[in-house]
């Protein structure tokens, strides 16, 4: 069986996860529910956790698809450096942030998504993963001479290419030769 890299399936459970935190937090908040503060410290953090988790980090084998507007974003984690680099430190700052979050029923659904989050990035800080942000491939400049195309040696209309290549036997005149039709063509105008 093959390596599973669990930081890819934790960043998608926290980014999930946040946004489940906001709505939550903004159904207790507008819903004026009895302890709405906790309503209210669950967007703060649920955006937090969205910006954290936002852009994907670097697969270790394969190719990784950026998010659209990653970039932008990316530049504002690397910021925080090994903060964000180290799964064991996303893993407790997600508990972290889960736990008050816990005591209202608006943002326990965002709680518990949270809590998976923050196991799954627990595994793989064990498993030695940590975040790299995708790097730009650079563009392979194009050769000068490889750009240009040569025109077709046969004049139109060509045969197809199995018609055109030779077989190795037979002599020049019958195969890469001119073609004759075996019934004559007649221009009959009436």
């Amino acid at each position: 069986m093959g390596h599973i890299e669990w930081a890819m399936w934790a960043n998608e459970q926290a980014l999930a996860s946040g946004l489940i935190l906001i709505v939550g937090g903004i159904v207790a908040t507008v819903g004026q529910f009895a302890q709405w503060y906790f309503g209210a410290y669950s967007i703060a953090a649920g955006a937090l956790v969205c910006v954290l988790e936002y852009p994907r980090g670097q697969r270790q084998h394969g190719s990784t698809m950026e998010r659209c507007g990653q970039k932008h974003v990316t530049r504002l984690v690397r910021l925080l450096g090994p903060l964000a680099r180290n799964y064991y430190i996303r893993a407790f700052l997600h508990l972290g942030l889960a736990v008050p979050a816990g005591f209202l029923l608006a943002t326990i659904l965002g709680t518990a998504c949270l809590l998976i989050a923050s196991t799954i990035y627990l595994l793989a800080a064990t498993r030695g993963e940590q975040w790299t942000p995708i790097e730009p491939k650079p563009k392979p400049r194009p050769q000068p001479g490889a750009t240009i195309k040569h025109p077709p040696s046969n004049p139109p209309p060509r045969p197809p290419a199995e018609a055109r290549r030779k077989p190795a036997g037979e002599p020049e005149g019958q195969a890469g030769g001119p073609q004759t039709n075996p019934q004559p063509v007649t221009d009959e105008v009436v």
